[in-house]
């Protein structure tokens, strides 16, 4: 089935330059509901925000000449330090900008607040707008630098003891993992600089020669390998009551007197790491770890584990933390168990065995003692639970290791690398899907020739484009991509602000390539969710019989060209304000349709819906005359090295079949194609292999007909003078 079909009524010049000054009225609408969507603070003097971290301030003290803090008092006391992220960490935000924080801690390292002095994350400034981002940063009140604080984790929030859980902000998961790891590292600093109990000791590492081949007995009775056993008695008088009042509990064993057991090691050190996963396994636990990272095995023999049934690999275990010095460290899943199981004689089977990362920003010292926790929350009913804590203190021998000073330490993993492997799965189904898109079009010849085949592939892929890549994977591009990029280069180019989202920088990848190769047309029809979303509206078009608008040729060659002068708008404007920049992006409707699924501010919804809707008449309007992300694709796309759309001598004299079938209006008259408007649908090159649609190849059948017979001949020529 053909994508469009559809005969086009006639539109005068009138009513469309009458459509397109309605969107332009709707746009200067949006701009002025976008002027208080920014948030900043002035930085000329920061005392009132300061004086808001700390209510019981009587005096503000001048910032210290040595280290980026302003200390605050009450009378004579000191009540804690108030201090400017960006002093302390250069990690930069989503958007490429720092996202700057003005953070407060009291003398006990308690945040007294976090205030939001600046930033450019897009779906904050113009998208949710700037409440869900306070609301976020005013979760660390009155919780301390040595909590072990997870975003979004969707655990029990309820507990006494164990690690604190704050609540995330749907669609910016990226920028709120970026602002928890700038709060948490600006903060140590601050406190193991300026605060007693919290001075971090010279760090050590594993001595790289020291090895030997060890029992698992022996790495128990050496100090090596911990086990730690936690008794039932020990629990119930730690919660108050026996455990069989709590429905969670069901031992197979009911005569165990052992609610825990667990088994931990060190395995950076080779006499640990080697030993118990074998030299391939260390090889490969090391190949999986970045530099600065340090990992822990932890394997559960007794009834109680150390994760429950629904935990996710690869994220933080809830039931366990890990601590130093009195600040937690932060144990993630590395997803390797399976993969590195224990190969040592004599380890026992286990209910549960993971691999933990420890980060290089966590200044975890493994020549310090330690302490392992179990977080322990049980539910008597749905509403009443109860929890405890419990600790076992462990240090390993000092002559595993070499003490060298902190400032030698490899230098921390960027936050990058995390978010890359959180998002492991995405990035395969995407890699897989754009080695199909490869295909598709390496091989559209052979495909072409198979409608029956193709058209189901073309449809498939673009409801995977809308439902998966755009509104699940959020992997929509956009043109601040584009200035965001020009600015970088101005700046300094910068390849890590790029990778913090995996799958927009594996899209834009390609994309770039593929610009060299087949243009613009790849992406703006195969790959943009907001351009496949336009394409399904079409084809509901289609389905709904709805005629379509046949703008005049002379009038749409003109109206292509605004998206270009939009373009050097918006890239201009970033120069010279980004703020004004981003403000103006709002051209684009993708955040309000894709990022956000239509939940925002009416006036924006109200401008997407009626794009959407002029397409159920205009094949794609958007993409023909407004978007300014399909104009610089178009710019690069015209250094492309090949024409892969074929064409033949009557494509355009006199055929015009192809040109009336395309929906985008991207074949002249004389059959050449517009390479800067194609969207690479292949509808022409389905038709020209079509024996029963190209009109020069039933020509020639005709011919070769009236060749083989002459009476064949005479009937088809009389048909012909009887035709109109």
């Amino acid at each position: 089935m053909p994508l469009l079909a559809s005969r086009p009524l006639p539109l005068r010049q009138g009513p469309a330059w009458a459509v397109l000054a309605l969107l332009a009225l709707l746009l200067l609408a949006l701009l002025g509901r976008l002027d208080g969507a920014a948030q900043a603070a002035p930085a000329a003097d920061r005392h009132p925000l300061i004086q808001q971290l700390f209510p019981k301030a009587t005096r503000i003290g001048e910032p210290l000449a040595d280290f980026p803090v302003t200390p605050v008092y009450q009378l004579s006391e000191l009540l804690g330090y108030a201090f400017e992220s960006q002093d302390l960490t250069d990690l930069p935000g989503f958007s490429g900008k720092q996202i700057k924080l003005l953070i407060g801690i009291d003398t006990q390292g308690r945040f007294s607040g976090v205030r939001v002095l600046d930033h450019h994350e897009p779906v904050f400034l113009h998208g949710l707008g700037p409440e869900p981002l306070f609301a976020f940063v005013d979760q660390y009140r009155g919780h301390s630098v040595r909590d072990q604080i997870i975003v979004d984790s969707g655990q029990h929030r309820e507990s006494a003891s164990g690690p604190v859980f704050i609540d995330g902000v749907t669609k910016a998961t990226v920028s709120v993992i970026i602002i928890n790891d700038t709060v948490l590292s600006a903060a140590l600093q601050v406190a193991r600089r300026q605060l007693e109990g919290f001075a971090q000791p010279a760090a050590a590492l594993p001595k790289p020669a020291l090895y030997q081949p060890l029992s698992w007995d022996d790495l128990r009775q050496q100090g090596l390998l911990r086990r730690w056993q936690l008794p039932l008695a020990t629990v119930e008088q730690a919660l108050g009551r026996p455990l069989s009042s709590y429905p969670e509990w069901r031992p197979e064993d009911p005569d165990t007197a052992l609610f825990a057991e667990f088994y931990y090691a060190y395995l950076n050190a080779p006499l640990l790491g080697r030993n118990l996963l074998g030299d391939a396994g260390f090889e490969r636990l090391h190949s999986s770890l970045k530099p600065g990272e340090q990992a822990l095995m932890l394997l559960s023999t007794g009834p109680y584990a150390h994760v429950g049934e629904a935990f996710k690999p690869g994220t933080v275990p809830p039931r366990v933390a890990l601590e130093q010095h009195g600040l937690s460290v932060e144990l993630r899943d590395l997803n390797l168990g399976n993969e590195l199981p224990l190969v040592l004689p004599g380890a026992p089977a286990g209910s549960a065995y993971h691999l933990l990362r420890i980060k290089g920003r966590a200044g975890f010292d493994p020549a310090s003692p330690m302490t392992l926790q179990l977080n322990l929350n049980l539910a008597r009913n749905p509403l009443i639970g109860d929890s405890a804590r419990f600790d076992d203190r462990y240090q390993l021998p000092e002559a595993l290791f070499d003490r060298i000073e902190v400032g030698q330490v490899a230098k921390p993993a960027p936050l990058w690398l995390g978010l890359w492997q959180q998002r492991q799965t995405q990035i395969v189904v995407l890699v897989v899907a754009l080695a199909l898109l490869t295909a598709i079009f390496v091989g559209q010849r052979w495909l072409s020739r198979r409608p029956r085949l193709f058209y189901p592939l073309r449809w498939g892929f673009l409801l995977f484009t809308v439902l998966w890549l755009g509104f699940y994977a959020q992997g929509q591009l956009s043109v601040v991509n584009i200035y965001t990029l020009l600015l970088n280069l101005v700046d300094g180019f910068e390849l890590t602000l790029f990778l913090y989202d995996p799958v927009i920088f594996i899209l834009w990848s390609f994309t770039f390539v593929s610009l060299f190769l087949w243009g613009r047309g790849l992406f703006c029809g195969w790959l943009c969710p907001f351009g496949a979303l336009q394409e399904l509206v079409g084809g509901l078009a289609l389905q709904l019989k709805i005629r379509q608008w046949r703008i005049p040729d002379p009038l749409h060659r003109r109206l292509i060209l605004l998206k270009y002068p939009i373009l050097l708008g918006l890239v201009g404007s970033a120069f010279y304000s980004l703020t004004l920049a981003e403000r103006l992006a709002e051209v684009e409707p993708f955040k309000t349709s894709i990022t956000l699924l239509f939940d925002r501010h009416w006036p924006f919804v109200l401008y997407a819906v009626l794009l959407l809707g002029l397409g159920l008449f205009v094949h794609k309007f958007y993409c023909r005359y407004l978007c300014p992300l399909g104009a610089g694709l178009a710019l690069i796309g015209r250094l492309r090295r090949f024409e892969w759309l074929t064409r033949i001598e009557p494509c355009g004299a006199p055929c015009q079949l192809c040109r009336r079938h395309c929906g985008i209006n991207a074949i002249r008259r004389d059959g050449r194609i517009d390479y800067d408007e194609c969207i690479q649908c292949l509808e022409c090159v389905v038709i020209l292999n079509d024996a029963q649609r190209c009109v020069a190849t039933l020509q020639q059948r005709k011919r070769a007909r009236q060749d083989s017979d002459p009476r064949i001949a005479a009937r088809v020529i009389a048909a012909d003078d009887a035709s109109p």
